[in-house]
């Protein structure tokens, strides 16, 4: 794996995926099965949007069509006792048409999409590795607050400015922090 700072040429730009756990404990069976079978799988998995605030799902959309071939992303898990990033993805393959918006018995099954039209798309990913540690949003948070008056690299993370989002852009310099703060203590 690639060490801060030293991305390869392909790394133009980053996100974050968050996976809502509905209320299930970080470290439990069911927080870790989606990327214990992506583990499992070791090749590809997709991941469709959730169609839920559709102001805000537009942007998160436009983000997920616009990723590319090896882009990596962090694994997020919200919605539960401790939100926080959990693992690397990447994609492995680029965004293409979620067909289940098309599909009535579906629960991503949107109305307002056509075959002609699509407006909800997916990517595959691939699981590369769990964090060395679960950097909570606590953490993150506390980061945030202080780099907003330091002028830090988590000062305008969308993590904290777009936070409804469920795909979010990173920087490189955000992702480099928080990759950092896997071989620092917990704040």
């Amino acid at each position: 794996m690639w060490a801060p700072g030293a991305w390869p040429a392909f790394v133009d730009h980053l996100c974050l995926f968050k996976k809502n756990l509905n209320g299930i404990s970080e470290g439990s069976y069911e927080s870790t099965r989606f990327l214990r079978d992506t583990k499992r799988l070791k090749n590809q998995r997709c991941l469709q949007k959730t169609k839920n605030v559709v102001e805000m799902e537009n942007q998160a959309r436009n983000f997920m069509r616009d990723m590319k071939l090896e882009q990596l992303a962090f694994f997020y898990h919200s919605n539960c006792k401790e939100p926080g990033i959990a693992a690397l993805i990447k994609i492995v393959k680029e965004s293409y048409v979620d067909h289940t918006q098309f599909d009535k018995k579906d629960p991503h099954y949107d109305p307002r999409s056509s075959k002609q039209n699509p407006k909800w798309f997916m990517v595959d990913v691939q699981f590369v590795r769990m964090m060395k540690r679960y950097i909570s949003l606590a953490e993150l948070k506390r980061y945030h607050q202080e780099h907003k008056t330091k002028d830090g690299p988590l000062k305008n993370m969308a993590l904290f400015t777009r936070a409804r989002l469920s795909v979010q852009p990173v920087t490189k310099e955000e992702f480099d922090f928080v990759l950092s703060l896997e071989d620092q203590k917990p704040v």
